[in-house]
């Protein structure tokens, strides 16, 4: 298996997002790979991040989860299948849901950690679980219900 991030994987057509894009020089270009059975993202927020001093601005937390999940969903689907994420049909997946539970603040001034695993695969819907860490410190946990891009949605615009 690469050691690519899934999101270097994506299509050219798909590789905009502002959280995960790797064509979108603004974003935050958030990077996932398999650690084991766990999918992790890593990623160190910057003083303008701020919610209030100190902290992380909470949006940022949820697309961290949010980009993070999806990625994860397509590495998910391309495991299920016994395939390579290089391979056609790309796999790509949006957000149906995003729920994001703050559990303490998130500090700035540190890595932080997504970690994921996999709830679901059912057909074209895939449920994945993340946590964030600072440090060894849970901050926030997430839930997101990712489902299959349909291929028109890429193609327009």
């Amino acid at each position: 298996m690469s050691s690519n991030a899934f999101q270097d994987y994506y299509p050219e057509n798909v590789a905009h997002c502002y959280g995960c894009g790797r064509l979108n020089e603004h974003g935050h270009q958030f990077k996932t790979v398999w650690e084991g059975e766990e999918s992790v993202t890593r990623f160190t927020p910057q003083p303008y991040h701020t919610a209030i001093p100190g902290y992380v601005y909470g949006g940022l937390i949820a697309s961290l989860i949010d980009c993070h999940s999806t990625g994860t969903a397509a590495a998910a689907m391309y495991r299920a299948e016994g395939r390579e994420m290089d391979t056609e049909p790309a796999f790509r997946f949006v957000t149906a849901s995003l729920h994001v539970d703050y559990l303490k603040p998130t500090p700035l001034g540190m890595e932080l950690v997504a970690r994921g695993r996999v709830k679901e695969i059912k057909g074209r819907k895939v449920v994945v679980e993340t946590l964030l860490y600072a440090g060894e410190v849970v901050t926030a946990r997430g839930e997101v219900v990712a489902v299959q891009m349909p291929e028109n949605l890429a193609r327009e615009g």
